[in-house]
């Protein structure tokens, strides 16, 4: 198989045929050493002078794990493109203090009690500190962004942390509409989503001193890999390896969201179900045994297996955007973390 992958233009080589399985581990390997310096800078910069109320919130969040898929973007990215200097490690904390800064926020925002398997910053310290402490770690991420002395860089984060905010603040007007379809679904995701997984690749490649071409195709590789992720992740909520994700079955569903498997669900259904679909997302009207009526109603329409075809699409995108970047190990496990993102969903 891998023969074969190999004999094809890069570009036109099929996701599926990416080894999935393990695809994220063979990744950290390659960059070990310099994720191990990461989780160190970011243990040294959770700390705060006065109080160690910030330190105890953030590691609640932080040291509960995840997988750092972000920053090791940034650190693949600089790697693949020839960085040999120290600031794609400052870059790539940044990126992690972001994306944790938004998770806090988030789960403040939707109440959430739980996250990665156990309870929120929000449900143990409460919703002021949770906010606070998000305010925190965006503070220093931009000062970990400013010691690399990189004003395009600077400009690419910033950029991403406000377009972030935005498309929370998109989904948060949207909340429980089915009005915007996919338009607005989009909308919000590649703003809360693949805006944080395109600037954590292209600023790795600015961090070497890529090409232009390298730097936007790397861009385009992270926006198309952060959409095919959150299609994957609405996907969970209606099966898949939820749990081993950490990720509660039903709970987009009970809080009325209205993600692609429930749009697409909504715009192939007949009378009777358009009315189910109004009444427990923009009716907030839900009963016992609706969860399990929804999951009959997609599939039924097919819903389930299109969002997973979109997804499928996006992550072949995200491995065609790699065809002008540098062959070897390193573009090789970018291109199958496209399809690990996909093994998620199974």
């Amino acid at each position: 198989m891998r023969d074969a992958v190999a004999q094809k233009p890069f570009a036109d080589r099929p996701v599926a045929e990416a080894a999935g399985e393990g695809a994220f581990e063979r990744l950290q390997a390659l960059i070990a050493p310099e994720l191990a310096r990461v989780e160190a800078m970011i243990a040294e910069r959770m700390q705060a002078a006065d109080t160690d109320l910030i330190a105890r919130v953030a590691a609640h969040l932080i040291g509960a794990g995840g997988k750092r898929l972000r920053p090791c973007l940034t650190l693949a990215a600089a790697r693949l493109c020839g960085h040999d200097g120290e600031n794609h490690i400052r870059l790539a904390a940044a990126v992690e203090f972001i994306h944790n800064a938004t998770l806090l926020h988030d789960d403040v925002v939707d109440e959430s009690d739980r996250r990665r398997g156990r309870p929120t910053a929000n449900a143990v310290f409460g919703a002021k500190p949770s906010v606070l402490v998000g305010d925190f770690l965006f503070a220093r991420s931009f000062q970990l962004m400013v010691e690399t002395g990189s004003v395009e860089v600077l400009g690419v984060l910033s950029n991403a942390a406000a377009v972030i905010v935005e498309g929370e603040v998109l989904q948060l007007a949207a909340a429980r509409s089915l009005a915007g379809g996919e338009d607005v679904y989009f909308k919000v995701i590649r703003g809360k989503t693949a805006a944080l997984f395109e600037a954590a690749a292209q600023a790795g490649g600015m961090a070497a001193g890529a090409p232009a071409a390298q730097v936007a195709a790397l861009a385009a590789y992270g926006d198309a890999l952060g959409v095919a992720f959150q299609i994957v992740d609405d996907l969970l909520d209606y099966g898949g390896a939820s749990a081993a994700f950490g990720k509660a079955s039903g709970g987009d569903f009970r809080e009325g969201k209205a993600t692609l498997p429930v749009l697409i669900a909504h715009s192939r259904a007949d009378e009777a179900g358009r009315a189910f679909w109004k009444r427990v997302i923009e009716g907030r009207d839900q009963r016992e045994g609706d969860f399990e009526t929804a999951l009959e109603l997609m599939r039924d329409s097919g819903a389930l297996e299109a969002t997973r075809a979109r997804a499928e699409a996006f992550a072949q995108t995200a491995v065609a955007a790699l065809a002008p970047l540098p062959a070897g190990p390193l573009r090789e496990a970018l291109a199958d973390v496209a399809a690990f993102v996909l093994t998620r969903a199974r």
